[in-house]
């Protein structure tokens, strides 16, 4: 079987690709061996899939429903395996080949033949709580994310939310000196981000790319996490990207903005989240996503997110 990676993967990729980054041309070869080293059985190439990794259903050596996933190392997939190892398929999707620990060689490397392939439970990949209307939706999303909330392994190969936005914040300022036309909302979206790391209430693993598409039906549990990005940090950070959800059709409502902030009070009342704490989460990670979508192009997506932060 030909491996070829879906346009939204190509498309997302090339967006955030390095300098001289050979990863998409060498994927359908690492796909071929990633699959005869485990005598899967290949179905299809999901599409249009995600927009950082190829995802393939699968069956194993014994007919077992899986899914091969395949993502470049600035993906992050060895974060991602080791959170989904730590939360042993409560709450997320199960990894299918042995945790991180009996794989890994003496210097704490990945070998070569599982570095950025995992092999996962099959979930219903065309099946996530965004199907749902709207209020169960959120309602299902919530629940699925609480049992994320785990302490951390004592000690983890995660970014701290600190460090993970502050990357984000140094692109956001360099954007803003290019692009007055965003600075405004950079300067509140930054002066929240300080304030809020003044005085983080928790410390927990969190998904770190959560929303109501990354949540899927499954047979073990009616609705598991698929694809973090893990971070370790405070739950407000979490939540924020699901206040978001469905972000065109909250800008087409005349009541969009009163419908956000009603929002934000019943996750946060939900979830034992202080309310301020996720507002200022959900303006910062509105503003940096907008203004990451105005830089590559994306001049929609940059247009909706930054009329949603307006409203916070």
């Amino acid at each position: 079987m030909v491996f070829e990676p879906p346009k939204r993967l190509v498309r997302a990729l090339g967006e955030t690709a390095p300098d001289g980054d050979d990863w998409l041309e060498k994927l359908p070869e690492a796909a071929q061996q990633a699959v005869a080293l485990r005598e899967l059985t290949v179905e299809r190439v999901q599409v249009p899939g995600g927009r950082s990794s190829l995802v393939v259903l699968v069956r194993t050596a014994d007919g077992t429903p899986a899914v091969l996933k395949l993502a470049p190392g600035r993906a992050r997939p060895e974060a991602e395996r080791a959170a989904l190892a730590h939360w042993g398929g409560r709450g997320a999707v199960q990894l299918l080949e042995p945790p991180p620990g009996s794989r890994l060689r003496p210097s704490g490397e990945v070998p070569p033949s599982s570095e950025g392939v995992l092999l996962l439970e099959r979930l219903h990949p065309d099946v996530s709580v965004r199907s749902l209307p709207e209020a169960k939706a959120l309602l299902e999303a919530a629940g699925t994310l609480r049992r994320l909330w785990v302490e951390p392994p004592a000690d983890f190969p995660f970014e701290t939310v600190a460090e993970r936005t502050g990357r984000q914040a140094e692109a956001m300022r360099a954007r803003a000196q290019a692009d007055p036309e965003v600075a405004p909302l950079v300067g509140l979206a930054l002066a929240a981000r300080e304030e809020l790391l003044s005085a983080p209430p928790e410390h927990r693993l969190l998904h770190g790319t959560f929303r109501q598409s990354k949540v899927l039906s499954g047979e073990r549990m009616p609705w598991l996490a698929v694809g973090p990005d893990p971070v370790v940090g405070e739950c407000a950070f979490d939540l924020a990207r699901l206040v978001r959800d469905r972000v065109e059709d909250l800008i087409a409502q005349p009541s969009g903005a009163a419908t956000t902030r009603r929002r934000i009070k019943r996750l946060a009342e939900s979830l034992d989240v202080d309310q301020e704490r996720l507002r200022g989460w959900t303006l910062f990670r509105a503003v940096e996503s907008g203004v990451r979508a105005r830089r590559v192009g994306r001049p929609r997506d940059a247009e909706l997110l930054l009329e949603f932060a307006g409203w916070l």
